[in-house]
């Protein structure tokens, strides 16, 4: 029975290719170590060497790259690493007035907010530059669009207890 795919656009081009790597790596693993099961089964049982096997412990960041690698985060760990860089990709002033929020992995859009209006506008005409940094940075089409929010921009959770249905706001007040 095959496994169930999450609904959503379909891989393509090098997100394919990783996935194809990825899938290549799992059975050819899994290969192996069917083989050096048995191979230590026909031995007499499980023994330890002189040589370097899979149950030798790894250094902490080699078993988190492994980890990365083998879930497919490598785009999400790379945008959150760019997040810590945020001051060193679009400089100390910018970095002071704009923060980055979140990255949407399916959409690739940054989403980034300012203090400011104006710093959003400003960061609104810098949008294109930041994309071919970070894509330079990150790899191509990492990063598909930024969306800049302004202060206190955003959506509304809810208008109160007190609603009636079907009101449409103050303007059902109003006039």
């Amino acid at each position: 029975m095959p496994a169930e795919r999450p609904a959503g656009p379909e891989p393509s081009g090098v997100d394919l290719a990783r996935v194809a790597l990825r899938a290549a790596k799992e059975q050819a693993r899994a290969r192996g170590a069917a083989a050096q099961q048995r191979k230590q089964a026909r031995r007499g049982g499980l023994r330890s060497g002189a040589r370097a096997d899979g149950r030798d412990p790894l250094p902490l960041g080699a078993a988190i790259d492994r980890l990365i690698t083998d879930r497919g985060w490598e785009a999400p760990a790379a945008v959150g690493g760019v997040m810590g860089r945020w001051p060193q990709i679009v400089g100390p002033e910018v970095a002071q007035h704009c923060a980055p929020e979140r990255y949407d992995e399916e959409s690739r859009v940054l989403t980034v907010r300012c203090d400011s209006t104006a710093w959003a506008t400003q960061l609104r005409l810098l949008a294109p530059q930041l994309v071919a940094r970070l894509n330079g940075d990150l790899g191509r089409g990492t990063v598909r669009l930024i969306k800049v929010l302004g202060p206190g921009s955003g959506s509304r959770q809810g208008y109160g207890p007190l609603r009636a249905p079907g009101s449409r706001g103050p303007g059902d007040t109003y006039g």
